[in-house]
């Protein structure tokens, strides 16, 4: 545990001087607190017996005065505090994003986005509760305790003795509830992870689920799931509740006793009746910091538990370290080259790409086709290095891609995924993702060569159009156009297209096809497709049957020499042939 909060601390250094300032003004606090029962037992043998009102009002204004430093002491704690939590938090997010941007997509496969959201919100969240609370309280609650316990020493050891008997009997009490229900509060949210993640799991599949008609059984497993989140919550909240009345049992017993000593000993003149209220009041402080100093540790275990799930991310180092070449300022641009590559997913049983070799040249448009799983996906993705091959090599513009550095080789490639993302914002600030100093020109050619231009102009703000989140205000087809523009003004010398233009019609999809090869500089273009209509114009067709290339070359090649691509074209020819032409 102490390797696991060394690692995260370490963003707390730029706050030294809050964590210590915070701590400071708590106890500061605190020390004002433990003095106002010696106020008021001077009031008592004082004040009221003598009947000297001035005193009384001195006392009290002094009282005042305690409880308005305590007061200013406290919001500074607070503030000091708050500040360290958030600070830390805020620049902990920053690290630990930071540190997912750096992992390969075989990393952030093996931890799951789900997985990866929770650490960087509720755990984050959970670790700045712990922080805060630890800086206004791990020192202030121990020091009230033991304070109290001294002041009531200074009054008279024989009482004193039942302060130190209670705080052993409350520890063993609080601390054995604590040790107690901690196991149960994390089985508790072990459940509550097992109902949310189905809760998740249903709203995302709901229209599957309705589908096939199993609305009953989904609720009726979601009700057992939820039943047992629910025991076992009542079981530890059972436990959790009998500490408040064992707390006042014994705190109750222990001022019924201290009021019986007291009393004998304000009979015989060895104690006042100021001193046996200031030691009441004392016994009434030990009560309350005990019970905070509990629901501390509590709150401090979840911190521990969600600090150790941040430092197992952040203990995950890239299978990818980042070359250091650039390539020749000769070689040609847009080149790339596989050889007899083969590629493994990470805990897979089998390899998903095998012996692939080809080459394309600067400029040249390369098809892959193929069936569902065959591996066309893997294959793009290992050009701009989101994955690396387990075995062979890809080089790009004559250099491997792994000597090289990444941001020079994704600097010179533009990815069109499958899934079309548009980020919340406008269109204007979704296509300066693909080049930030893009010009009103370069938006304009990059949204023709995409047939998008008809996007924007449908739109009251052109560019400067709202897009929500996910792009969610747009249609499929306008949102695959204006991923394909985005990625165009990027310029790139390699430009791919993974099965990008799957909500475009055909029409529109020959369109693109047509002006991509009509670019002044046209890229390197990859066009991954199950539409044999989208990739028979191609310089270079490549057709993968589970992982392997079963066949390489022209369409009419093809047609002639491999029968994977005549299954392919024969189911499709019909329907495309009518509307495609080129």
């Amino acid at each position: 545990m102490h390797a696991v909060l060394k690692k995260l601390l370490v963003h707390l250094k730029e706050y030294r001087k809050e964590c210590v300032l915070g701590p400071l003004f708590k106890l500061l606090e605190a020390s004002f607190e433990l003095i106002v029962p010696l106020i008021v037992a001077a009031i008592i043998d004082t004040g009221i017996p003598n009947g000297d009102t001035p005193y009384i009002v001195r006392m009290v204004i002094w009282l005042c005065v305690l409880a308005l430093v305590g007061l200013i002491s406290s919001v500074t704690a607070q503030y000091f505090a708050a500040k360290a939590a958030i600070g830390f938090s805020a620049k902990l997010r920053h690290a630990l994003m930071a540190h997912i941007q750096s992992l390969s997509y075989t990393e952030i496969d093996t931890l799951t986005t789900s997985t990866l959201i929770t650490r960087m919100t509720s755990d984050i969240n959970q670790v700045q509760t712990g922080v805060n609370l630890t800086l206004r309280l791990l020192l202030r609650s121990p020091f009230v305790v033991f304070g109290a316990m001294v002041m009531a020493f200074t009054i008279d050891t024989q009482c004193a003795l039942i302060f130190a008997g209670v705080i052993a009997v409350l520890c063993v009490i609080v601390f054995g509830i604590m040790l107690a229900t901690i196991p149960m509060y994390r089985h508790v949210q072990g459940q509550l992870d097992s109902v949310t993640a189905a809760t998740r799991e249903n709203l995302t599949g709901v229209r599957v689920i309705r589908a096939f008609c199993k609305e009953d059984s989904e609720m009726d497993a979601f009700n057992r799931r939820n039943q047992l989140l629910t025991k076992m919550q009542l079981a530890v909240g059972r436990i959790s509740a009998a500490m408040n009345p064992m707390t006042y049992v014994v705190i109750n017993l222990a001022v019924i006793l201290l009021l019986r000593v007291g009393a004998l000993k304000v009979n015989s003149g060895a104690l006042s009746q100021g001193e046996v209220v200031a030691l009441y009041n004392y016994m009434s402080q030990i009560l309350v910091e005990l019970i905070k100093m509990a629901n501390l540790i509590i709150t401090l275990t979840k911190s521990a538990a969600c600090a150790g799930r941040i430092a197992s991310v952040m203990s995950v180092r890239s299978s990818q370290r980042d070359g250091e070449l650039v390539p020749a300022a000769d070689a040609p641009r847009g080149s790339v080259v596989f050889e007899d590559v083969n590629f493994c997913y990470h805990g897979a049983g089998a390899d998903s790409l095998q012996g692939v070799s080809f080459s394309a040249k600067p400029g040249q448009t390369i098809g892959v086709i193929g069936g569902t799983g065959s591996g066309k996906t893997t294959l793009v993705n290992l050009i701009p290095r989101f994955y690396d091959a387990s075995q062979g090599r890809v080089l790009v513009d004559g250099l491997d891609v792994t000597r090289m550095r990444k941001d020079e080789l994704r600097r010179r490639i533009a990815v069109v995924p499958q899934k079309a993302m548009l980020f919340k914002g406008t269109i204007r600030s979704n296509l300066l993702w693909g080049n930030e100093q893009a010009t009103e020109a370069d938006m304009h050619d990059a949204l023709a060569t995409a047939q998008a231009l008809d996007v924007v102009a449908s739109k009251a703000k052109g560019l400067d159009e709202p897009v929500e989140q996910g792009g969610r205000n747009f249609s499929g087809g306008q949102r695959q156009r204006l991923t394909i523009a985005r990625a165009l003004v990027r310029k790139p010398e390699i430009l791919i297209l993974d099965d990008s233009a799957s909500a475009l019609d055909y029409a529109t999809d020959a369109s693109l096809r047509r002006a991509i090869r009509a670019m002044d500089n046209p890229p390197t273009t990859f066009i991954v497709s199950q539409r044999a209509a989208s990739i028979r114009f191609a310089d270079l067709i490549l057709v993968l049957d589970d992982g392997a290339v079963v066949g390489m070359g022209t369409h009419e090649e093809l047609l002639r020499t491999c029968s994977v691509y005549q299954e392919i074209y024969a189911s499709q020819f019909d329907a495309e042939e009518v509307r495609t032409h080129g």
